[in-house]
């Protein structure tokens, strides 16, 4: 199963920010509400809450609200795409790391 690139580049977007990774990272652990992913934070509260907009318009994260609580939690099927993606891409660049440390090594004069 790929992941459409679309999807990829929201993914990618959302964890471009050391803000929002620190939230991934959080939720890794667990559940959590938003006053405790902004615990750690130096932001305003609202700021917080569009960071993690971002994140759930990614579907790395999704929220469920009970009464005033709200809760995020991570979404273990699209860290999983964005690992195949990455699996799929590494064997890739690994080959092409190969041909060229061979490229350079053919190249050298013997001593």
């Amino acid at each position: 199963m790929t992941c459409e690139p679309a999807v990829l580049d929201q993914m990618f977007h959302a964890l471009s920010d050391r803000s929002r990774r620190g939230m991934v990272d959080r939720l890794g652990h667990g559940p959590a509400s938003v006053s405790e992913l902004a615990e750690p934070l130096s932001m305003a509260l609202p700021t917080v809450m569009k960071h993690l907009a971002v994140l759930e318009r990614s579907g790395l994260v999704r929220s469920e609200k009970s009464g005033r609580v709200r809760t995020y939690r991570l979404q273990a099927d699209a860290l999983a795409q964005m690992e195949r993606w990455l699996a799929e891409h590494k064997a890739s660049w690994n080959a092409r790391f190969d041909r060229l440390e061979r490229f350079f090594s053919d190249d050298q004069p013997e001593r």
